[in-house]
């Protein structure tokens, strides 16, 4: 019987790298660690000030303006980004698509980190952020979009747990929960699928109860849809953009990967977001003309209106179309940024710039908003980072290759 190494054994291979911990301290000291350290040492005390002092003294948040880029860009664009999950779980686990095996994988951890930091993010938007459990146990508001959210939040984190637990019991080598978490990944992807599009939808049915304070040329109601859709196109595009970049950062990991395969799933995924896109693009076209707000198009607002859905609609669209044409991968990663740029403008369009638009008071962030933010995103930067290098993320685990 093969004998287990011993428990420092274990954490000097498994968390330290086979180095030892003056080694690993050593490789740290990088450019890119110096910068997120800076991030984080005035991030984390804004933080704990936010929670110490209240919203008041740390925010420029109001009575007229209660949701700021926490809410816009923290929870709105970070739950849109992290889709990708989603997409790739129902492409490769309901549709049976197994040429994305390699995308599903890091797809699933960087959904699972955007939900997991987006209701960390959460705690500091909420006043009492000690109740942030309350809709779980103590007070059921069963008619509240809110509530929905909150649970769907919860049980779609629970999904991606399961869905990426198979590459935790791998690095804990523990093959009979890998075995039996490999088994419930189909399920939990099917569950997640009902609760991720109901919870996506809702985002934008939260602005369905505010028709006076949402600009008209934004006001539709189609919101659900349209949330749920650019959701779709944010998962596409974001699993491209991650993927490029984890291939340049995690080369290493890289050495015996079929390249021109990737590249040309990398161009079969900008065909989808390029489809979807033109679905996105029809279906705001038929919204505008439902609700004939067509002389509102001749305003400031409406020129900026025009300019999101031209820009940052129908050129990723074309440009996508292109990549895949002819066939060209540099293209198509290029549009993927792009179209990320797309949903988090549409996002804060959405709750920040056409928000409260006739309102005397407008609302600008605080840096320390701002801030604290930068450093959550950087957390979860570090935290994707952490588990990528530790666990058989980008590649299959050598010793569990025949059961992938």
């Amino acid at each position: 019987m093969e004998k287990r190494p011993d428990s420092l054994s274990w954490i000097r291979m498994n968390i330290f790298l086979g180095m030892t911990f003056r080694e690993y301290v050593k490789s740290n000291l990088t450019i890119s660690n110096g910068i997120a350290a800076l991030i984080l040492s005035v991030a984390i005390p804004i933080m704990i000030y936010r929670l110490v002092f209240g919203l008041g003294a740390s925010t420029n948040l109001t009575d007229t303006n209660p949701w700021g880029i926490w809410i816009g860009v923290d929870i709105l664009c970070g739950i849109a980004l992290a889709a990708g999950g989603l997409v790739m779980g129902t492409a490769y686990y309901i549709f049976g698509m197994k040429q994305y095996h390699h995308f599903i994988r890091p797809a699933i951890l960087t959904s699972l980190l955007g939900y997991i930091f987006a209701v960390f993010a959460l705690l500091f938007d909420l006043g009492r952020y000690y109740r942030l459990p309350y809709p779980m146990v103590v007070s059921y508001g069963l008619t509240s979009i809110m509530f929905l959210i909150a649970w769907h939040f919860a049980l779609y984190i629970m999904a991606l747990l399961v869905e990426w637990s198979p590459a935790l019991f791998e690095w804990l080598d523990l093959r009979k929960f890998r075995e039996w978490f490999s088994k419930l990944a189909v399920w939990a992807t099917v569950f997640g699928v009902i609760i991720a599009g109901g919870h996506q939808s809702a985002l934008g049915a939260l602005f369905l109860v505010a028709p006076g304070k949402l600009h008209p040329l934004w006001y539709s109601e189609l919101l659900p849809v349209y949330f749920l859709l650019s959701a779709i196109i944010a998962g596409l595009s974001m699993v491209i953009v991650e993927s490029s970049l984890t291939h340049r950062v995690f080369k290493k990991q890289m050495e015996h990967f079929d390249h021109a395969d990737f590249d040309r799933l990398t161009i079969s995924l900008g065909k989808g977001a390029s489809a979807a896109l033109v679905t996105y693009f029809f279906l705001k076209l038929f919204g505008l003309a439902h609700a004939g707000h067509w002389q509102l198009l001749n305003t400031p607002y409406g020129y900026w209106f025009l300019f999101e859905i031209i820009c940052f609609v129908i050129l990723p669209a074309f440009l996508f179309a292109y990549g895949v044409r002819y066939g060209n991968v540099v293209i198509t990663r290029w549009t993927a940024l792009l179209t990320v740029v797309v949903i988090i403008l549409n996002r804060v369009n959405t709750s920040l710039v056409a928000f409260n638009w006739n309102a005397p008071e407008r609302y600008y962030p605080l840096w320390t908003e701002v801030v604290l933010t930068i450093g959550i995103i950087t957390m979860g930067v570090l935290a994707f980072r952490w588990v990528v290098n530790r666990m058989a993320i980008l590649y299959d685990h050598p010793d569990y290759e025949s059961m992938h």
